[in-house]
Formats: C-alpha cells, structure tokens, sequence
C-alpha cells in the first residue's frame, strides 16, 4: 500500500458513519482488566492496531520478550504493568519506540522499588526489567509536562502496590483530562482515589468485577467534524456512538469547532454535526489538554485562512514522529508558512489558493494521514504510505468512501 489518490465525487444524500471505538479507553480497560482477579466483561473494544497489539500481549503473557512495536501507548503503560508482575524480561519496540523518552516512568518504577535496566541507549527502550516491584515508598514526584500516559500507567498499578500510591504532579499538568479518563475508568471498576490541585493519592484496594461497553472515539470524531468545516456540499453528519458524559479529553472538539462553522447536536444514538455560518482570522488555541487534535486543527485553520497561534503542543515532538517538524514540512506543500517563535508556533494566514495537486507524507503517524485527507475536496490528494491509519481508526478510507470520495 504505497498510496492513494484521493477525490471528492459526489456527496451521498446522508452521511452516517459507525464510529471505530476509543483506543484510549480499550487500553486502560485492558490493563485494568489484566489486574483484576474478578470477572470484568469488556465489550466494543477498538479494533485499532494499537489495541490489538496490547490484547496480544497481554494473552501472551510471555516471560521472555514482549515487543509494543510503534505502540506509545502500549510501551508506557506496559512499562508499570511488567514492573509490578515480571522478572527477567525485556520490553522493546520499532526504531522510532527506540528515540521515544521513557526515563521518567522509569524512575518513578524504580523510585518505588522496580529494578529496570537500559539494554541500549540510557533513558530509552528496550527496558530490561530486572526486579518487579518490592515496594519500599508510598509517594513520588513526577513531571506533568511531558506525557499524562506516565501518570496513567503508574495509576493503574497503584491499588495493587502494598501501600497504594501518591503521586505528586509537578506543574505544569499537561493532558489532564488523559489522567481524569483513566481516574475514572478505575473508579468504574471499584478503585477509590483522592484529587487534589497537585496530587493523587489511591490506598491499596482490588479491582471489582462490572461490565463496560466502550465509548466511541472523539479523537476519530474530531475528523469528520474537519470534512464537515471543509467541504461545501456537507450540510451534517451523524456520528454514532458518542455520550454526552464522555470520559474523553478530545470532546473539546466540540468548542473548538464551533469556532470553525460547526455546531454538535447530540441524539439518542451519538451526534449529529451541522453547518453554522461563523468565520475567525485570527485564533489562539491551547492544545495542552488535547495535543492529538492539533494536526486536524491545523489542517482546517489553513483551508479557512485563519491565522492560529499555537500553545501546549511541545508533546507533539516525541510522538510517532516530530508532528511539529513533519507539520511545517507538508502545510508548506499547500503553501501556508507553520514555524516556531521562541516556543510558540505560529500558522500564518494562507494568501494563495491551493495548488491542483499535492502528496502528503505521513512519517508513519496515523494522524498526518487522516488531518490532510479532507483536502482532498479541494484539490487532487495523494496520500503516501495510508495504511498507517490501522494504528488507530482501520476503517478510516472506507468512511470516507462512504462520504463521496474516490480512492484509488
């Protein structure tokens, strides 16, 4: 699957797309459910690559080598759940997994009793974890700034740890609502926990046995709110399976695009997106809490010509790819100018039309490929290597072909 050319031909009567379930709440659940020793029924897991891969593992159980491929996610919260079960086992990933910082879960694990070793380079994968837990401290430090997926993978272990588990966040406190859903999702499943401004404290407690359907992605969502913004012959879209009570930071998507002419309805079975009349030259947005929608953001920003200042993106540099460098590199392809001012990036306002055709790179990150691909409605779309979206949302080009696009 080299690439696809991707057009818009003609818009269906309505359009009703099956959202792919929440990667992020399947992956929390599956730990929680690996931790359990009660019966917890899972249902409407995501089929993303992701999930699967972690599901696989987890089945696996394996004492020797446990490979999270290009799995973020799945790396980190394994990093907690092999230090409190397994001896003598190696936890590595691709290339990429290879340049992407772990050291401070790392020491947090150890800081608690772990023995983790660095089989290559210091401060990165593969972990050889030595020694699980025998826990000699209750509370630890660590930096909210860096990844929210730290934090969750030490919560989720902290009830079964002997003496529980405070951990103090130091601010600034990136991804906030990434930790909430994971508070949450336990707290579904028995755990009690205590919150404060800068602190989380959870007593030693069992996983209780209940039953969880798994939500919708908004995350998946927050794409087709961008076809919606962009193409001119959509006047709504029904998505199915999202809750109004949703445990998932990237519902923000909502507000945020209400900024961008599209407003959220919610129904019985999900929402509907409609049209509104309402254009910004001009916006500043904080992505801190919801860095995974700054790609789509960006992609939308530049087809209306808006100018849009950039906050709380600095975890964009240690994801699949640089997203930061990989975004200056294709936005720059339809000719708007994304660059970095002492910290803070900066989308000019687009002043010239797009050109007929253009091939975007993906760098193997899922989101590069799903962000650029409403663009196809304006102008000839080539999109390399697109199998990338199995990561997250496998469905993702057969929607699309759903929606009046040919791909080929």
């Amino acid at each position: 699957m080299n690439n696809y050319n991707i057009s818009f031909i003609k818009s269906p009567s309505n359009i009703e797309i099956n959202l792919n379930s929440s990667k992020s709440e399947s992956n929390r659940l599956l730990i929680i459910k690996s931790l359990s020793d009660d019966n917890i029924k899972l249902s409407n897991l995501s089929k993303a690559n992701d999930t699967i891969l972690l599901n696989k593992l987890i089945k696996l159980n394996s004492n020797s080598i446990w490979d999270a491929e290009d799995a973020g996610t799945t790396m980190r919260f394994l990093t907690s759940y092999l230090a409190l079960q397994k001896e003598k086992v190696i936890l590595t990933g691709t290339e990429r997994m290879k340049k992407r910082p772990i050291k401070i879960l790392v020491d947090a694990l150890e800081e608690i009793g772990a023995k983790i070793e660095y089989q290559e380079k210091k401060g990165y994968p593969p972990l050889i974890i030595n020694k699980k837990i025998s826990q000699n401290k209750n509370s630890i430090s660590i930096r909210g700034d860096i990844s929210s997926q730290y934090i969750s993978s030490l919560l989720m272990i902290a009830p079964i740890l002997k003496n529980g588990l405070i951990i103090k966040i130091i601010s600034p406190f990136y991804s906030k609502p990434y930790v909430m859903m994971t508070l949450n999702l336990m707290k579904k499943f028995g755990i009690n926990y205590e919150i404060s401004k800068d602190s989380i404290s959870i007593k030693n407690q069992k996983y209780k046995e209940a039953s969880y359907k798994v939500e919708s992605d908004w995350s998946a969502a927050s794409y087709w709110y961008s076809f919606l913004s962009i193409n001119k012959m959509f006047k709504e879209i029904r998505l199915i399976g999202l809750r109004k009570d949703s445990f998932q930071g990237d519902q923000i998507i909502k507000k945020i695009m209400s900024l961008f002419n599209v407003e959220t309805h919610y129904n019985e079975d999900g929402v509907i997106l409609r049209k509104k009349d309402l254009s910004c030259d001009y916006l500043e947005l904080d992505f801190k809490d919801c860095p995974d929608l700054a790609q789509t953001i960006l992609v939308i920003a530049a087809f209306h010509k808006t100018k849009l200042k950039l906050y709380g993106v600095e975890s964009l540099k240690i994801k699949e790819t640089d997203r930061l460098l990989a975004m200056k590199i294709e936005l720059n392809k339809i000719g708007v100018n994304f660059f970095d001012d002492n910290g803070i990036w900066t989308l000019e306002r687009r002043n010239k039309p797009f050109p007929n055709k253009v091939s975007i790179d993906t760098y193997e990150d899922h989101r590069m490929a799903m962000a650029f691909a409403p663009l196809a409605t304006e102008l000839d779309l080539t999109i390399n290597n697109p199998g990338v979206v199995n990561k997250s949302y496998p469905r993702y080009w057969d929607d699309m072909k759903k929606a009046g696009y040919k791909i080929i």
